[in-house]
């Protein structure tokens, strides 16, 4: 049960629907209840069904799946508090304000069977004190649970006890957590904000300073604290728009408030601004302005205006392109770790931004030890898992160098607690190290490496660089992951699909079928999967009219994505975020797949003008045929496999996935939590070992020529007469169809693959010599958006 429907309980209800749980969600009545109906469920629930509502219209989707909104109930606290006694966890996500909570968890106490599980997602409220005049069993079965917002997208769930609190309870969530709900489950203590917010509050609090020392503008901070950081686009100030000024200040003020003692906390002063924007009622997104705002004029290409404040002048003006020496060489660096190196040493403005935040950043996470936490994985865990960035403080200043960290530090006047000048004199220079697959962090009471928990059980390939790889190309490498299964992982950029990675393919399955393998996992950690083929490479060859060489690329990846099906060994793919065009095609080929429920899988060609030609037109013939029953009338279901790929559908979560055909139930499986999918993918690969048998190509494919060419046109035509689609969109369409039907084929008759995989190709290779398909290449490689011509 829910107790709260703002835009936290109902995306934590949305969440918990999307796992496969029966949610019950429940608010206050409306405070302009009419008396006429006074007696009306859907009146006295309004509130909690505008909550829902909301939730559900949110972008991005707070559900996998819309139809999993049937596992969510609403009602009210007046009516419906007595169905406490059938819930089995309560969770409380009302107004951050102690008495109202108190007085919530005594009415619920009236209801609640013991041994009933009930907490709250408070950011920062002590967790004891809102216990406080409960009973016993209560107190044992109550603790902090504060997720982060959206629930669906950020990991990071802190789990905070109370004295009293069970630890068996806390076990419980803390495996609950991580394994069903897909989450970094962080164990924290009872202090002010926890870990992540205390941790961001001060880095927030250090940015606004340093941006007002420096002189820099917020387009310069946001670039700077952005992708060249390895954290999100967003930044440091769009953040602030984007949670509300109002917010922010009064987190900033309560922690400053709670945390007396905090000496750095205490030094941070609200800039002048920021009171400005805060008077001003210019909250950020949810008024329209904040640091950021959005005028009604356009620009040339058609797009909104963009005015940013100016931090001294207080006035809003356009926003300027960012030019900064050292934003300008980490565009040439790739690799976030070099990359983070080089903006550290930079000598400009922006260097010296990224170093004072930086040291600043390592001395203050270094003196919240013990406070907040003994662990200092833990407050690597809660950082990016809480704000998306790729490194926790420890992490960046493991990059940084320890030593080195500490002694800038201190020249700069910052304070580096002492433990960590003991670690170095012990010869211990890194504050992680990896060793036989695991990572290991620095314990410091015990003053040596220990496993880091948070990571038992994933299947991290960072941890296998110390071994020499099994084998390797330009674009792959191939891991020994244990147990006799081995792991290819891709290293290209975007890892998009390219001849060094087609190679890798082949010879991993090879090395398998040749050795005493007992399977192969196609697999990575990085944020994507793949984005599908490399696409530069074919819009080049069409470019230069390399038509056999291009129909000899083609054909290669073909016959690749086939050997992941046919071979003598199971292939199991591992994916996560996108999963576009030549990475579905390899998806829906393997064994199996374990997805991660975050990945957005796709075959999208079509906006690049070519139609699906790695197998993926193929597969969807291959799958609508087996669809087919006795008296099935066929035509709907060929119409819906053709708008699947004439329309380029992208399935936003693997469970939407299975609706449009690119999973299947009886071999594809989701996995919530991200990490976990290799290890998964592993487990299925064992599984599939016992008993394996190589497969054999298939000849009994049934297609349906043109007596389904013929509904297929007209469906395409309708859509160009209504101006859905332009011509060249139709003619891309027909090619599609073409495929699907097995070509012109006077009656229904069953082919085999090559058959239809020829037919692909040949399509894939015509559309190449189309002018209109080459700008859609071109338009795609240059703005990383497809065109509509």
């Amino acid at each position: 049960m829910v107790l709260g429907s703002g835009l936290m309980g109902a995306g934590l209800a949305c969440h918990f629907a999307n796992v496969g749980l029966e949610v019950l969600m429940l608010d206050i009545l409306p405070p302009d209840l009419p008396e006429s109906r006074a007696k009306d469920p859907a009146a006295r629930n309004a509130v909690a069904q505008r909550g829902l509502d909301n939730a559900l219209k949110s972008k991005p989707a707070s559900l996998y799946d819309q139809d999993f909104a049937q596992r969510i109930s609403i009602g009210n606290l007046e009516d419906d508090l007595p169905k406490i006694a059938d819930s089995d966890w309560i969770l409380e996500v009302v107004i951050e304000r102690l008495d109202i909570k108190q007085q919530l968890f005594e009415k619920v106490e009236k209801y609640r069977k013991p041994g009933t599980l009930i907490t709250s997602n408070t950011s920062g409220i002590p967790i004891g004190m809102m216990a406080e005049g409960r009973s016993e069993d209560f107190k044992r079965h109550f603790c902090g649970t504060h997720f982060f917002n959206p629930p669906r997208y950020l990991r990071l769930l802190e789990i905070i006890p109370t004295p009293n609190t069970d630890p068996a309870v806390i076990d419980f969530f803390m495996d609950f957590g991580s394994r069903y709900l897909g989450k970094q489950t962080v164990l924290c203590k009872d202090t002010p904000a926890f870990i992540a917010n205390r941790i961001g509050l001060f880095s927030m609090g250090n940015t606004f300073q340093l941006a007002g020392e420096l002189g820099l503008r917020i387009e310069e901070i946001d670039r700077l604290t952005g992708p060249a950081l390895a954290r999100p686009k967003t930044g440091t100030f769009r953040l602030v728009d984007l949670v509300g000024l109002d917010t922010a200040v009064h987190v900033i003020t309560d922690v400053k408030t709670n945390c007396p003692q905090d000496k750095d906390i205490q030094a941070l002063v609200l800039p002048t601004y920021l009171h400005f924007l805060v008077d001003h009622k210019f909250l950020g997104n949810k008024s329209g302005q904040g640091f950021y705002k959005k005028t009604d004029q356009k620009d040339e290409k058609g797009k909104s205006i963009i005015h940013v404040l100016n931090l001294e002048s207080l006035e809003y003006e356009p926003s300027q392109r960012v030019k900064l020496p050292s934003l300008d060489l980490a565009k040439q660096i790739d690799d976030p770790r070099q990359r983070i190196k080089a903006l550290f040493k930079a000598e400009d403005k922006g260097g010296e931004f990224v170093r004072r935040s930086l040291l600043a950043l390592f001395a203050y996470v270094s003196n919240c030890i013990p406070e907040i936490s003994d662990e200092l994985s833990r407050i690597d865990d809660a950082i990016r898992s809480g704000f998306a960035w790729d490194f926790g403080p420890f992490e960046y200043w493991d990059i940084i160098g320890v030593k080195e960290g500490l002694e800038m530090a201190t020249a700069l006047g910052l304070t580096i607690a002492p433990w960590v000048g003991h670690m170095l004199e012990k010869g211990h220079t890194s504050f992680y190290k990896r060793e036989k697959g695991q990572q290991l962090y620095y314990d410091i009471p015990g003053g040596k490496y220990l496993p880091v928990s948070s990571m038992s059980g994933f299947i991290i390939l960072d941890n296998y660089r110390d071994q020499t790889p099994v084998h390797k190309t330009s674009e792959a490498i191939l891991h020994d992951i244990g147990d006799g299964v081995l792991c290819l992982e891709f290293n290209s950029k975007m890892n998009a699909i390219g001849e060094g990675i087609l190679t890798g393919v082949m010879d991993s399955i090879r090395i398998a079928e040749e050795g005493k393998w007992k399977g192969l996992v196609i697999g990575n950690n990085a944020p994507n999967f793949t984005v599908g083929a490399n696409l530069m490479m074919v819009a080049m060859m069409a470019y230069q009219q390399e038509y056999e060489e291009l129909n000899m690329a083609i054909n290669q990846f073909q016959q690749t994505i086939m050997r992941c099906r046919y071979s003598a060994i199971p292939v199991v793919a591992a994916t996560q975020g996108y999963v576009f065009g030549g990475g579905c095609e390899m998806v829906m080929h393997c064994d199996a797949s374990v997805c991660a429920a975050e990945s957005y899988i796709g075959l999208v060609e079509v906006g690049s003008g070519v139609i699906p030609g790695g197998g993926g037109t193929k597969e969807f013939a291959l799958r609508l045929s087996d669809s087919f029953f006795e008296g099935d009338v066929q035509i709907p279901s060929l119409v819906e496999r053709f708008r699947t790929i004439a329309t380029a559908q992208v399935a936003t979560s693997a469970y939407e996935a299975y609706k449009y055909g690119y999973l299947q139930h009886q071999k594809d499986e989701v996995e919530v939590n991200t990490p976990h999918n290799i290890a998964r993918a592993k487990e299925k690969v064992l599984d599939l070992s016992n008993h394996y048998t190589q497969p054999i190509q298939r000849d009994d494919i049934q297609v349906l020529g043109r007596a389904g060419l013929g509904p297929l046109y007209v469906a395409a035509n309708e859509l160009l007469l209504g101006k859905f689609a332009t011509e060249h969109d139709i003619l891309i369409a027909k090619k599609v169809a073409f495929v699907l039907c097995g070509g012109d084929l006077t009656l229904p008759q069953r082919v085999s693959e090559q058959y239809l995989l020829d037919l692909e190709r040949e399509a894939f290779l015509s559309l190449c010599g189309e002018p209109k398909s080459l700008e859609r290449m071109q338009h795609i490689l240059q703005t990383g958006k497809p065109l509509r011509n």
